[in-house]
């Protein structure tokens, strides 16, 4: 049996192959566009791949164009994690020193030794990967958003410590519109105590609030005007300036969190769906597709489960 490494990089990469008792059959150096993947598909077909008996690849990714290439059909990819590789390097090398070409060998060694212990990627169908590629972007969109918002929290508690206050009885209070406006109106703990009752009103009609309004401007007057400690004027001004590029930041993670990956759920969902009702009885019973898929979509993009 034939197995393949690949240690892929931005630009180019380096493939290995290798039999069943180590021996090095062939490696390449091929870039990462249409010729490139030509010359790998075409090393593999030179060395016994075919649709029904596939070799095996192992890459320590599972995302991008190239890994999308080597999915079609039916081989296996094995998306291997680089510190297992790292720890596998350390049997062919006494030195740490990384080597590309010799990284695409030990990947290949990995299948040839151990490929039982790791999992080859899903053989999933192309609406899989789409409703996986949507639930990766609202996943790191909320994990960007978090980080912004814990950089914005400790940049309040430098200066600003009645924001935090007034803002801390709302759920996620640093990501509320309420607060953005309100932090745009007044981007330093003074501006915000000289903020009128009708000034405090308005902040909150602009980011959508209707009910309450009046009570919670009265609220929001009175923490404002409480005794705080300040930072001296011109510094203050300054972290105002750097709260206010960090706002921007934070706002544009929300929005994309929240309202740009909400449409693209229900485009996915009308999608599995669709699919779903002209697939379903050409799937196994027992393979839970699409079947599965359609039950857990709002779940795996983030509406919850049904």
């Amino acid at each position: 049996m034939i197995y393949s490494g690949i240690d892929w990089a931005e630009r180019t990469h380096d493939v290995a192959l290798v039999d069943d008792s180590g021996q090095l059959l062939a490696k390449r150096h091929i870039t990462d566009d249409a010729a490139g993947y030509k010359i790998l598909l075409d090393l593999l077909a030179e060395y016994g791949d075919t649709e029904e008996n596939p070799i095996p690849v192992a890459i320590e990714t599972s995302r991008g164009l190239l890994v999308a290439v080597l999915r079609t059909g039916k081989r296996q990819v094995f998306a291997i994690n680089p510190m297992a590789a790292a720890r596998y390097r350390d049997r062919h090398s006494v030195s740490r020193k990384k080597s590309d070409p010799g990284d695409a060998l030990v990947l290949a060694n990995i299948l040839r030794t151990d490929m039982r212990p790791h999992r080859p990627l899903p053989q999933d169908s192309d609406l899989a990967r789409a409703v996986a590629v949507l639930a990766r972007a609202q996943q790191d969109a909320t994990w960007n958003r978090q980080q912004i918002s814990n950089q914005l929290r400790s940049l309040l508690r430098e200066y600003y410590l009645s924001a935090l206050a007034a803002f801390e009885s709302w759920r996620n209070g640093l990501c509320r519109p309420e607060a953005h406006e309100l932090l745009k109106a007044a981007p330093t703990p003074t501006r915000a105590a000289q903020l009128s009752r009708t000034q405090l009103q308005a902040a909150l009609k602009r980011a959508g609030r209707q009910r309450g309004i009046a009570v919670e401007a009265e609220r929001l007057r009175e923490v404002f005007r409480s005794d705080w400690a300040h930072q001296p004027a011109l510094v203050e001004d300054a972290l105002g300036k750097q709260m206010l590029a960090l706002l921007a930041q934070l706002q544009a993670a929300c929005t994309a969190g929240v309202g740009g990956v909400f449409v693209e759920q229900l485009v996915v969902l009308e999608a599995v769906v669709e699919v779903s009702e002209h697939a379903v009885e050409e799937v196994p019973l027992g393979c839970g597709m699409p079947v599965a898929l359609v039950v857990a979509a709002p779940a795996v993009v983030g509406f919850g489960a049904w």
